[in-house]
């Protein structure tokens, strides 16, 4: 039985709220965050709020060492847990109603209603006190990424003359609550005054790792009808006064715009310096409808091909959208330097780090629903990170190269050893991640040339992490944590052999196609990779017909996650982590999402032998969970469960399902929802460089309808009562539906099967 707490309203474009939420207001800030790839902020109030909640702003690619070293700290270990951390806060106001502050918490406020429109990227909540009607629009621009806009509305709506005061800061004095906790991040470098407004200039405080120092620069001025009466700095912040009186039946406004550079972009606080005046000069006469315009068109380009459309349930249909959005407004490929963090610009959690899920699950989507070359960026950044995997196995005492499990530079900067190096399989992930781009898009020219670089390397590694166990004449991996973290320090994860054995075969076969001699891979090293690959071991059980999740797993006490008090739920909200790891509970897809990744490799009955025995053992706690097991079940044939792990994946935080969400969004897992509809109910696979799709139709809907890039083409795929397919743009394909070959030319009309 699913437990659920739905905060907001259900609206197909929105996510609306009609109070603040004090008792769950990190929460729904969490869920009203907004981005565009260069920075983010979670829902949080510009107004004061003085009760509890989680105050974040994010710059891409800004990041600090979190000081923290474990006690039981060994060779090998990282230095440092690298850490997302909290930007200066320049969306910060103070307001005054006839020398009355707003504070959101304590103040006699009315009407108060909230929405996030995800059509165009823009946050809008309002209230009325002390007689005055006040509205605030919000949003981070697609088309000028360096810009914040934020602009204030006040009504007189009691017949009374008020006087209004703003106070605008742009903050320094912040800090985070997942890493250096009592710790200011920030130290002023400059700050000053223009005639519209004022700057701060900051730089990261100086740390022991020799972690490169960012600067940020934040400038904010203003139009509309209030007047700059003072400007002054205190308390780390500058911060400018605006003064207005609001008569009967008027309305005021006030915009406050933020520009914000980063010393990533700049070889010098001089050239900084230049292009933020530059910048706000050719903003000055860019009315805020100029401004609002260029972000729906932004958003609207992408919505043409990224959206969802689901008839029938406008839960799913608003599940769907939220995920899209927020994937988007964290990233959209422009910066190659850049990935995709676990929380986003939504929170601290994870150390906003890379993970393997973009690999694994957010390739997928973004081949589909956006330029080749935004999954492209992202294969170059693990490219231009090769050295500082490297490194990380030297670490180790190892060849090649282990990618890190959490990273802003290559180098790991995760200092809990059970996630660091047992949960190794990422180091898989990251070169099937090479094979599916080049599958799915048919372009060999990465695989020849940056691709074979990264998988050499890696092959490298596998092969000197195995080792050979003379009484079974087979190769083996052990002390390893496989995708199900709930154990830890196996031997022999089915998923993780598989992947290593996977990467030494792709990678000879690819040096065959593609020979580099520049790579030194000799004879003798290829015939070493043949033979682990030909005896690696995988752990099977012939009576049950399944591949065994690791070495020892069917000695444990077997009991379906069905048969559990409900009241246990999540487990790792209730549990030690020592029952954790000695229970068969599975957190996420394992053995499942190796069946997965090579589908084309298993058999129907495989596939069903080992779903049938292994799902029921998952609490489904990872936010990465359901999506695989949602396409599984399609493909099976498991139509409702199908769509419950479906409405699981799309709805995780809207609903809260694993209640984690107050610390920000699952960014990475919001693939799932996507992938669970065109990969799971549509069936769409590009095995072996070959296109198709057998749909259903979920019962609870009437339609569902999605776009793809597909090799040079846009396809459209509707499901209703037919199956349509249409070839907007490209040349015709050969594709299969429901195992039949289909020449698609322009539209194809078929039953659902």
């Amino acid at each position: 039985m699913k437990q659920i707490k739905r905060l907001m309203g259900i609206d197909p474009w929105k996510i609306t709220a009609n109070e603040i939420e004090k008792d769950d207001r990190r929460l729904q800030e969490s869920l009203t965050s907004i981005g565009n790839g260069y920075m983010g902020m979670r829902g949080n109030f510009s107004e004061t709020y003085s009760a509890d909640h989680h105050q974040g702003t994010y710059v891409a690619g800004v990041w600090f060492p979190d000081k923290t070293r474990v006690g039981w700290w060994k060779n090998g270990y990282p230095e440092y847990f690298g850490k997302a951390i909290n930007a200066l806060d320049f969306a910060k106001v103070r307001i005054f109603v006839d020398k009355k502050e707003v504070d959101l918490a304590t103040a006699p406020v009315e009407n108060f209603d909230m929405a996030l429109d995800m059509k165009n990227g823009v946050l809008t909540y309002r209230y009325t006190i002390y007689g005055v009607r006040v509205t605030v629009e919000r949003f981070f621009s697609v088309a000028t990424r360096e810009l914040a806009v934020f602009k204030f509305s006040f009504e007189n709506v009691d017949g009374e003359l008020h006087s209004v005061r703003v106070q605008s800061f742009i903050n320094a004095n912040v800090r985070n609550e997942d890493s250096n906790y009592e710790e200011n991040f920030w130290e002023i470098y400059e700050n000053g005054t223009t005639e519209n407004g004022s700057y701060l200039i900051s730089q990261t405080v100086p740390n022991p790792f020799g972690v490169e120092q960012f600067t940020l620069l934040a400038q904010q001025n203003y139009l509309g009808d209030f007047d700059l009466t003072d400007q002054k700095f205190v308390d780390g912040a500058v911060v400018d006064t605006l003064d207005e009186i609001l008569p009967f039946s008027e309305t005021l406004t006030l915009e406050k715009r933020v520009t914000v550079l980063t010393s990533r972009d700049y070889e010098d606080l001089a050239a900084m310096t230049d292009a933020s005046v530059a910048l706000a000069d050719s903003l000055s006469d860019v009315s805020y409808q100029e401004l609002f315009d260029a972000q729906t068109e932004s958003w609207t380009q992408r919505w043409e091909i990224a959206d969802v459309q689901i008839d029938g349930s406008d839960e799913a249909q608003q599940g769907i959208r939220f995920n899209l959005f927020q994937l988007f407004s964290t990233y959209y490929g422009e910066d190659e330097r850049l990935n995709i963090g676990p929380k986003g610009f939504t929170g601290e959690k994870y150390g906003g780090a890379t993970y393997w899920d973009t690999e694994a699950y957010a390739v997928p989507l973004y081949l589909a629903l956006a330029d080749t070359n935004v999954t492209k960026n992202l294969l170059k950044y693990r490219h231009n990170q090769l050295d500082g995997a490297i490194h990380n196995a030297q670490q180790q005492g190892l060849a090649g190269a282990l990618y890190p499990m959490v990273t802003f530079t290559g180098v790991e900067c995760h200092n809990e050893w059970e996630i660091t190096f047992e949960e190794i399989h990422r180091n898989g992930a990251i070169p099937y991640a090479i094979y599916n781009y080049t599958n799915y898009t048919g372009d060999e020219t990465y695989l020849a040339h940056e691709g074979l670089e990264v998988l050499v390397e890696v092959a490298r590694f596998w092969a000197d992490r195995v080792h050979y166990s003379k009484r079974n004449d087979k190769y083996m991996i052990h002390g390893v944590t496989g995708p199900n973290e709930y154990e830890n320090n196996i031997n022999n994860n089915w998923y993780t052999n598989t992947l290593a054995a996977w990467v030494l075969r792709y990678t000879a076969e690819s040096l065959t196609k593609f020979p580099r001699p520049d790579l030194a891979v000799n004879d003798a090293e290829l015939a070493k990779w043949a033979e682990i690959v030909e005896k690696m071991y995988y752990p099977k059980d012939a009576e049950l017909g399944i591949f065994v999740q690791h070495d020892g797993y069917l000695d444990k006490d077997l009991t379906p996650v069905a048969e559990l008090d409900p009241s246990n739920l999540p487990l790792n909200q209730n549990w030690s982590w020592d029952k954790i790891l000695r229970s068969p509970y599975i957190k996420q897809a394992d053995v499942l999402q190796g069946i997965y990744f090579f589908g084309d490799n298993y058999t129907l009955e495989e596939k069903k032998r080992n779903f049938d025995f292994y799902e029921p053992m998952t609490v489904h706690e990872s936010s990465l969970s359901p999506s695989i097991h949602s396409i599984l079940a399609a493909e099976l044939g498991y139509d409702e469960k199908a769509v419950e792990m479906y409405e699981r994946t799309a709805r995780l935080d809207l609903d809260n399902y694993n209640n984690d969400t107050a610390d920000g969004l699952h960014i990475t897992s919001m693939t799932g929802s996507w992938l669970a509809i065109v990969q799971g109910f549509a069936q769409m696979k590009t095995w072996n460089g070959k296109l198709s799709f057998a749909p259903f139709l979920p019962k609870a809907w009437d339609g569902y309808a999605f776009h793809i890039n597909y090799r040079g083409r846009l396809l459209k795929v509707s499901v209703a009562e037919k199956v349509t397919l249409e070839l907007l743009k490209g040349q015709a394909i050969d594709l299969e539906v429901y195992g039949e070959k289909v020449n698609l030319q322009d539209k194809v009309i078929l039953a659902v099967q």
